[in-house]
Protein backbone atom coordinates (compact mmCIF):
# COMPACT_ATOMS: atom_id res chain seq x y z
CA UNK A 1 0.00 0.00 0.00
CA UNK A 2 1.29 3.78 -0.98
CA UNK A 3 0.70 5.31 1.89
CA UNK A 4 3.08 7.91 1.16
CA UNK A 5 1.11 8.66 -2.04
CA UNK A 6 -2.27 9.04 0.06
CA UNK A 7 -0.42 11.46 1.88
CA UNK A 8 0.92 13.56 -1.58
CA UNK A 9 -2.27 13.39 -2.44
CA UNK A 10 -3.88 14.96 0.51
CA UNK A 11 -1.19 17.16 1.11
CA UNK A 12 -1.45 18.75 -2.22
CA UNK A 13 -5.31 19.41 -1.62
CA UNK A 14 -4.53 21.27 1.50
CA UNK A 15 -2.25 23.19 0.40
CA UNK A 16 -4.61 24.70 -2.73
CA UNK A 17 -7.21 24.59 -0.18
CA UNK A 18 -5.31 27.09 2.53
CA UNK A 19 -5.20 29.69 -0.86
CA UNK A 20 -8.63 30.53 0.30
CA UNK A 21 -9.56 29.43 3.78
CA UNK A 22 -7.00 30.42 6.36
CA UNK A 23 -6.10 28.27 9.35
CA UNK A 24 -8.74 25.64 8.56
CA UNK A 25 -6.34 22.48 8.19
CA UNK A 26 -8.08 20.40 10.57
CA UNK A 27 -11.15 20.89 9.29
CA UNK A 28 -9.78 20.25 6.01
CA UNK A 29 -8.27 17.02 6.67
CA UNK A 30 -11.23 15.91 8.16
CA UNK A 31 -13.25 16.65 5.17
CA UNK A 32 -10.75 14.96 3.15
CA UNK A 33 -10.77 11.85 5.34
CA UNK A 34 -14.81 11.39 4.25
CA UNK A 35 -14.18 11.82 0.86
CA UNK A 36 -11.33 9.29 0.62
CA UNK A 37 -14.01 6.69 3.29
CA UNK A 38 -16.08 7.34 0.79
CA UNK A 39 -18.75 9.23 3.04
CA UNK A 40 -20.23 12.60 2.89
CA UNK A 41 -20.30 15.54 5.32
CA UNK A 42 -22.62 17.80 6.60
CA UNK A 43 -20.93 21.57 7.04
CA UNK A 44 -22.77 23.08 10.07
CA UNK A 45 -21.93 26.75 10.75
CA UNK A 46 -23.22 30.53 10.88
CA UNK A 47 -23.45 32.11 7.27
CA UNK A 48 -20.26 33.42 5.77
CA UNK A 49 -17.63 31.37 7.90
CA UNK A 50 -16.32 29.20 4.13
CA UNK A 51 -19.05 27.06 3.95
CA UNK A 52 -19.64 27.15 0.37
CA UNK A 53 -16.10 28.59 -0.51
CA UNK A 54 -14.65 25.10 1.30
CA UNK A 55 -16.59 22.94 -1.14
CA UNK A 56 -15.57 24.95 -4.60
CA UNK A 57 -12.24 24.94 -3.96
CA UNK A 58 -12.43 21.11 -3.01
CA UNK A 59 -13.68 20.80 -6.53
CA UNK A 60 -11.10 22.75 -8.22
CA UNK A 61 -8.72 20.74 -6.90
CA UNK A 62 -9.78 18.02 -8.43
CA UNK A 63 -10.46 17.15 -12.17
CA UNK A 64 -13.41 16.10 -12.02
CA UNK A 65 -17.30 17.57 -12.47
CA UNK A 66 -18.83 19.56 -9.69
CA UNK A 67 -22.53 20.38 -9.08
CA UNK A 68 -24.23 22.82 -6.89
CA UNK A 69 -27.57 22.85 -6.23
CA UNK A 70 -29.65 25.47 -4.45
CA UNK A 71 -32.04 23.99 -2.02
CA UNK A 72 -35.24 25.75 -1.46
CA UNK A 73 -38.61 25.09 -0.28
CA UNK A 74 -39.61 24.79 -4.05
CA UNK A 75 -37.25 22.32 -5.52
CA UNK A 76 -38.55 19.29 -6.17
CA UNK A 77 -37.13 16.05 -6.43
CA UNK A 78 -36.91 15.55 -10.20
CA UNK A 79 -34.43 19.05 -10.10
CA UNK A 80 -32.11 16.99 -8.66
CA UNK A 81 -31.86 13.76 -10.04
CA UNK A 82 -33.55 14.13 -13.11
CA UNK A 83 -36.85 13.30 -15.59
CA UNK A 84 -37.77 11.85 -18.43
CA UNK A 85 -39.63 14.34 -21.33
CA UNK A 86 -40.51 13.76 -24.15
CA UNK A 87 -39.02 14.92 -27.30
CA UNK A 88 -40.86 15.93 -30.14
CA UNK A 89 -38.64 15.31 -32.98
CA UNK A 90 -37.52 11.52 -31.69
CA UNK A 91 -41.04 10.87 -30.96
CA UNK A 92 -40.10 9.10 -27.46
CA UNK A 93 -38.90 10.02 -24.19
CA UNK A 94 -35.55 11.41 -23.26
CA UNK A 95 -33.78 11.48 -20.27
CA UNK A 96 -32.37 14.79 -18.72
CA UNK A 97 -29.63 14.27 -16.03
CA UNK A 98 -29.71 16.31 -12.97
CA UNK A 99 -27.34 18.29 -11.35
CA UNK A 100 -26.82 14.37 -8.97
CA UNK A 101 -24.78 13.34 -11.86
CA UNK A 102 -21.22 14.77 -11.07
CA UNK A 103 -18.46 13.72 -9.06
CA UNK A 104 -18.92 16.33 -6.37
CA UNK A 105 -21.92 17.90 -5.27
CA UNK A 106 -22.64 20.73 -3.15
CA UNK A 107 -26.21 20.78 -1.20
CA UNK A 108 -26.11 24.38 -0.18
CA UNK A 109 -28.60 25.11 2.34
CA UNK A 110 -29.81 21.54 2.18
CA UNK A 111 -32.35 22.35 5.46
CA UNK A 112 -34.49 24.67 3.36
CA UNK A 113 -35.72 21.91 0.82
CA UNK A 114 -39.17 19.97 1.75
CA UNK A 115 -38.33 16.54 3.27
CA UNK A 116 -39.52 14.71 -0.15
CA UNK A 117 -36.68 16.55 -1.82
CA UNK A 118 -34.51 16.31 0.86
CA UNK A 119 -35.07 12.61 0.44
CA UNK A 120 -34.36 12.27 -3.14
CA UNK A 121 -30.85 12.44 -2.02
CA UNK A 122 -30.96 9.20 0.14
CA UNK A 123 -30.30 6.56 -2.52
CA UNK A 124 -27.87 8.83 -4.25
CA UNK A 125 -25.64 8.93 -1.02
CA UNK A 126 -25.98 5.41 -0.07
CA UNK A 127 -25.98 3.38 -3.30
CA UNK A 128 -24.28 5.93 -5.88
CA UNK A 129 -27.42 5.51 -8.01
CA UNK A 130 -30.64 7.26 -9.14
CA UNK A 131 -33.85 5.33 -9.70
CA UNK A 132 -36.66 7.54 -12.31
CA UNK A 133 -39.44 5.92 -13.62
CA UNK A 134 -38.39 2.62 -12.69
CA UNK A 135 -35.30 3.17 -14.00
CA UNK A 136 -31.89 2.77 -12.15
CA UNK A 137 -29.10 4.74 -13.41
CA UNK A 138 -25.55 4.45 -11.55
CA UNK A 139 -23.86 7.94 -10.76
CA UNK A 140 -20.48 9.33 -11.34
CA UNK A 141 -17.70 7.47 -9.47
CA UNK A 142 -15.65 8.85 -7.00
CA UNK A 143 -19.55 10.45 -6.19
CA UNK A 144 -19.15 12.65 -2.80
CA UNK A 145 -21.79 15.27 -1.18
CA UNK A 146 -20.99 18.28 0.78
CA UNK A 147 -24.20 19.29 2.52
CA UNK A 148 -24.06 23.11 4.31
CA UNK A 149 -26.88 24.56 7.04
CA UNK A 150 -27.06 26.95 8.92
CA UNK A 151 -27.76 26.57 12.96
CA UNK A 152 -29.99 29.23 13.65
CA UNK A 153 -32.11 30.18 11.67
CA UNK A 154 -35.55 28.06 11.92
CA UNK A 155 -38.22 29.82 9.91
CA UNK A 156 -38.16 27.97 6.36
CA UNK A 157 -36.21 24.93 7.41
CA UNK A 158 -37.14 21.35 7.57
CA UNK A 159 -34.89 19.66 9.92
CA UNK A 160 -33.18 17.06 8.32
CA UNK A 161 -34.70 13.19 9.53
CA UNK A 162 -32.44 10.52 10.83
CA UNK A 163 -32.32 8.66 7.89
CA UNK A 164 -31.13 11.36 5.75
CA UNK A 165 -28.47 12.44 8.90
CA UNK A 166 -27.17 9.04 9.37
CA UNK A 167 -26.15 9.34 5.08
CA UNK A 168 -23.51 11.15 6.29
CA UNK A 169 -20.48 10.44 7.39
CA UNK A 170 -19.55 13.42 9.30
CA UNK A 171 -21.07 16.53 10.63
CA UNK A 172 -18.43 19.44 10.91
CA UNK A 173 -18.16 22.66 11.75
CA UNK A 174 -16.14 25.47 9.52
CA UNK A 175 -15.85 28.04 12.69
CA UNK A 176 -14.81 31.78 13.01
CA UNK A 177 -11.11 32.67 11.97
CA UNK A 178 -8.82 33.94 14.63
CA UNK A 179 -7.62 37.59 14.48
CA UNK A 180 -4.50 37.19 12.93
CA UNK A 181 -6.11 34.84 10.75
CA UNK A 182 -8.74 37.39 9.46
CA UNK A 183 -5.82 39.75 9.37
CA UNK A 184 -4.38 37.30 6.29
CA UNK A 185 -7.71 36.82 4.84
CA UNK A 186 -8.08 40.22 4.35
CA UNK A 187 -4.98 41.01 2.54
CA UNK A 188 -5.25 37.70 0.41
CA UNK A 189 -9.05 38.79 -0.92
CA UNK A 190 -8.00 42.73 -1.34
CA UNK A 191 -7.32 42.79 -5.10
CA UNK A 192 -9.25 39.78 -5.89
CA UNK A 193 -10.41 36.14 -4.88
CA UNK A 194 -7.77 33.36 -4.60
CA UNK A 195 -10.22 30.96 -5.47
CA UNK A 196 -9.04 31.70 -9.09
CA UNK A 197 -5.59 30.37 -8.26
CA UNK A 198 -6.47 27.24 -6.99
CA UNK A 199 -4.83 24.03 -9.39
CA UNK A 200 -6.33 20.47 -9.88
CA UNK A 201 -3.48 18.34 -8.09
CA UNK A 202 -5.03 14.90 -8.76
CA UNK A 203 -7.99 13.23 -10.79
CA UNK A 204 -11.16 10.86 -10.24
CA UNK A 205 -9.07 8.13 -10.89
CA UNK A 206 -6.52 9.02 -8.08
CA UNK A 207 -9.42 9.08 -5.60
CA UNK A 208 -11.10 6.11 -6.92
CA UNK A 209 -7.68 4.21 -6.26
CA UNK A 210 -6.82 6.34 -2.96
CA UNK A 211 -10.07 4.70 -1.80
CA UNK A 212 -8.83 1.62 -3.05
CA UNK A 213 -5.88 1.89 -0.91
CA UNK A 214 -7.45 2.96 2.47
CA UNK A 215 -9.20 -0.26 2.86
CA UNK A 216 -5.96 -1.57 3.85
CA UNK A 217 -5.11 0.03 6.31
CA UNK A 218 -4.37 -1.89 8.84
CA UNK A 219 -6.70 -1.96 12.07
CA UNK A 220 -5.71 -3.95 15.30
CA UNK A 221 -8.71 -6.36 16.31
CA UNK A 222 -8.47 -4.42 20.08
CA UNK A 223 -8.49 -1.29 18.50
CA UNK A 224 -11.96 -2.49 16.31
CA UNK A 225 -13.21 -3.36 20.05
CA UNK A 226 -12.67 0.12 21.43
CA UNK A 227 -14.37 1.60 18.56
CA UNK A 228 -17.16 -0.47 18.73
CA UNK A 229 -17.45 0.00 22.63
CA UNK A 230 -17.67 3.73 21.54
CA UNK A 231 -20.45 3.13 19.14
CA UNK A 232 -22.58 0.68 21.62
CA UNK A 233 -22.19 3.38 24.49
CA UNK A 234 -24.31 5.78 22.36
CA UNK A 235 -26.87 2.54 22.26
CA UNK A 236 -26.67 2.02 26.00
CA UNK A 237 -26.98 5.62 27.58
CA UNK A 238 -30.60 6.61 28.97
CA UNK A 239 -30.18 9.70 28.09
CA UNK A 240 -30.47 9.12 24.81
CA UNK A 241 -33.76 8.12 22.73
CA UNK A 242 -31.40 6.22 19.75
CA UNK A 243 -28.12 5.18 19.66
CA UNK A 244 -25.71 5.01 16.84
CA UNK A 245 -25.94 2.82 13.81
CA UNK A 246 -24.67 0.03 12.62
CA UNK A 247 -23.96 1.63 9.49
CA UNK A 248 -22.40 4.52 11.79
CA UNK A 249 -19.84 1.52 13.03
CA UNK A 250 -18.76 0.95 9.31
CA UNK A 251 -18.08 4.07 8.72
CA UNK A 252 -15.93 4.78 11.56
CA UNK A 253 -14.24 2.26 10.89
CA UNK A 254 -13.25 3.28 6.93
CA UNK A 255 -13.15 7.28 8.73
CA UNK A 256 -10.55 5.95 10.53
CA UNK A 257 -8.52 4.14 7.93
CA UNK A 258 -8.59 7.46 5.82
CA UNK A 259 -7.22 9.46 8.58
CA UNK A 260 -4.42 7.32 9.64
CA UNK A 261 -3.51 7.18 5.72
CA UNK A 262 -3.72 11.24 5.46
CA UNK A 263 -0.87 11.35 7.94
CA UNK A 264 1.32 9.02 6.33
CA UNK A 265 0.70 5.52 8.49
CA UNK A 266 -0.92 2.44 7.20
CA UNK A 267 -2.63 1.11 10.70
CA UNK A 268 -4.94 2.66 12.93
CA UNK A 269 -4.22 3.86 16.42
CA UNK A 270 -7.30 4.33 19.27
CA UNK A 271 -5.92 7.79 19.17
CA UNK A 272 -7.59 8.25 15.56
CA UNK A 273 -10.64 6.73 16.76
CA UNK A 274 -10.75 9.15 20.06
CA UNK A 275 -10.34 12.08 17.85
CA UNK A 276 -12.60 11.79 15.08
CA UNK A 277 -15.76 10.15 17.37
CA UNK A 278 -17.76 13.05 17.87
CA UNK A 279 -17.55 14.09 14.16
CA UNK A 280 -18.94 10.30 13.14
CA UNK A 281 -21.29 9.65 16.04
CA UNK A 282 -22.44 12.86 17.55
CA UNK A 283 -24.98 13.92 14.70
CA UNK A 284 -26.09 10.35 14.81
CA UNK A 285 -27.53 10.89 18.85
CA UNK A 286 -30.87 11.88 19.89
CA UNK A 287 -30.92 12.83 23.49
CA UNK A 288 -34.43 12.38 25.65
CA UNK A 289 -34.61 16.05 26.66
CA UNK A 290 -33.30 19.03 25.03
CA UNK A 291 -34.17 17.43 21.28
CA UNK A 292 -32.95 19.72 18.94
CA UNK A 293 -29.63 20.30 21.09
CA UNK A 294 -28.97 16.64 20.90
CA UNK A 295 -28.48 16.88 17.28
CA UNK A 296 -24.96 18.02 18.19
CA UNK A 297 -23.94 15.60 20.85
CA UNK A 298 -19.91 16.55 20.16
CA UNK A 299 -19.89 16.67 24.14
CA UNK A 300 -21.87 14.01 24.67
CA UNK A 301 -19.29 11.13 22.77
CA UNK A 302 -16.60 13.23 23.84
CA UNK A 303 -17.89 12.44 27.61
CA UNK A 304 -18.71 8.70 26.59
CA UNK A 305 -15.02 8.10 24.98
CA UNK A 306 -13.39 9.48 27.87
CA UNK A 307 -15.38 6.35 30.14
CA UNK A 308 -14.06 3.75 28.25
CA UNK A 309 -10.54 2.54 28.40
CA UNK A 310 -8.06 2.77 25.93
CA UNK A 311 -6.42 0.02 24.36
CA UNK A 312 -2.14 0.69 24.62
CA UNK A 313 0.40 -0.50 22.66
CA UNK A 314 1.89 -3.06 22.52
CA UNK A 315 -1.42 -4.54 21.86
CA UNK A 316 -2.65 -8.51 22.39
CA UNK A 317 -1.29 -10.50 19.49
CA UNK A 318 -3.38 -13.45 20.08
CA UNK A 319 -6.64 -11.31 18.84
Amino acid sequence: MDVEKIRKIASDIGREIGKVLVGKEQVTEYVLTAYFAGGHVLLEDMPGTGKTMLAKTLAKTISGTYKRIQFTPDLLPSDVTGLNYYHQKQETFVFREGPVFANIILGDEINRATPRTQSSLLESMEEGQVSVDGETRKLPDPFFVIATQNPVEALGTFPLPEAQLDRFMMKLQVGFPGFDQELDMMERYILDSPIESVEAVCTVEDICQVREEVKKVTMHPEVREYLLKIVTATRADGRMVAGASPRSTLAFMRASQALAAIRGRDFVTPDDVKELAPYLLGHRMIRVHDYEAGRNGWDDIRGLAAEIEVPVEPFDEEK
